[in-house]
């Protein structure tokens, strides 16, 4: 199928600045596991070029490029010329979803319950339930989902934010607990997000729904006013409101996504507060691509876990684990060549215990048979 050429939602100038070095190469998850250039950033590049700028048609080809993109980003830091390659993946998608080209009806079904915590609650149990049915395909890559989750975390006072989020929350609460214990621990009192806080769109964006991301970003800034930090304890969502200032182009915007931090790094700043009671010993670091790659804050993870461990690193440069928000839902065999590179690594490494601080990466490893774990979850343990 063949529709009329198009103009994408992109920056000329940001799409003018790949000189084809190829030096992403290297750095491309995809490119890695297939060896095709065009499922390398360079190659997708020329194929938005032939689109945007010599008319070329919007082939299914085409259209799989950049469906099998898993958006990871670790080709901006290597790039040279400091292409924002993220921005121009977000732009195309974003054309090719308000032409329902991309993120079909039951994936746009499915985001929209994310930001209405109650049913993404429900659901989740239902989904527990289901997984006991055995009604859950595997190759959802789910790992299996608890039928009760702790209680809420309860707001301490005003000092900082604590962005809970809509799948964190619902699948992860225990790591919220968690940080509640950690921040408690450096005498860091949290308030909790007001109404419209719940979900931080960074999965609508990756689908190229950017209208509703907007939204959800203008709820979420007002669910957290004020000028005290906002700690986010998914790289995930701290990668997207870090990135507010971008996505609405708004003072106020830039203003919000400047108090925000991934909560390592917060945590990192106040580390002679912490009075660990055990040393848990080897601990292997698994970089999510939005914390490596997109926030570049790595290396506060790194050093929160080395008080309470020995830190162990992987040899693969940050590569892709393949969860890429729904990636391994929508291009599974991708992701779980990803993957399968991903664990060849951990044990290069040595096996055993996983630190990593997104849902989707741990969600993803998990269900690989992966012993993995929050940072958070680690040090509050070891507190």
């Amino acid at each position: 199928m063949i529709l009329r050429t198009v103009k994408f939602l992109l920056d000329d100038t940001e799409l003018a600045t790949c000189v084809s070095c190829g030096l992403c190469l290297p750095h491309c998850p995809t490119f890695r596991v297939t060896g095709e250039e065009a499922l390398s950033p360079r190659g997708r590049i020329a194929a938005i070029r032939a689109v945007h700028d010599d008319d070329a048609p919007i082939t299914d080809e085409f259209i799989s490029f950049m469906e099998t993109c898993v958006q990871c980003r670790g080709c901006e830091p290597a790039c040279p010329s400091g292409v924002p390659y993220g921005r121009l993946q977000e732009g195309v998608r974003e054309t090719l979803a308000e032409q329902h080209r991309v993120t079909p009806r039951w994936q746009r079904l499915a985001f929209a319950v994310l930001p209405r915590h109650r049913l993404l609650l429900a659901g989740s149990t239902l989904l527990a339930f289901g997984q006991r049915l055995r009604l859950v395909p595997k190759r959802l890559g789910i790992p299996r989902l608890p039928l009760r989750r702790p209680a809420s975390v309860e707001p301490t006072g005003r000092d900082v934010w604590l962005f809970t989020g809509c799948v964190m929350d619902a699948w992860q609460r225990g790591t919220h607990r968690s940080t509640a214990k950690v921040l408690g621990a450096i005498d860091a009192s949290f308030a909790l997000p007001g109404t419209g806080g719940g979900c931080c769109g960074a999965l609508h964006t990756h689908a190229g729904l950017l209208d509703v991301s907007r939204r959800l970003a203008a709820d979420v800034m007002a669910s957290m006013p004020g000028s005290a930090p906002i700690l986010v304890n998914s790289a995930g969502c701290g990668a997207a409101l870090k990135e507010y200032g971008h996505l609405l182009g708004t003072t106020e915007a830039a203003e919000f996504s400047e108090r925000v931090l991934d909560v390592h790094e917060f945590v990192a700043q106040h580390t002679e507060r912490l009075r660990p009671r055990r040393h848990i010993g080897k601990v292997i670091v698994q970089d999510p691509c939005h914390l490596r790659h997109v926030q570049r804050n790595h290396a506060a993870v790194r050093a929160v876990l080395s008080i309470v461990a020995d830190v162990v690193e992987l040899d693969d440069d940050g590569l892709c684990c393949g969860a890429g928000g729904a990636y391994s839902a929508t291009q599974p065999e991708l992701a779980g060549m990803m993957r399968d590179s991903k664990i060849a690594a951990i044990r290069r490494a040595g096996g055993g215990v996983v630190a990593s601080a997104n849902p989707g990466c741990s969600i993803h490893l998990a269900a690989a048979g992966v012993d993995v774990h929050h940072p958070m979850d680690l040090l509050a343990g070891a507190l």
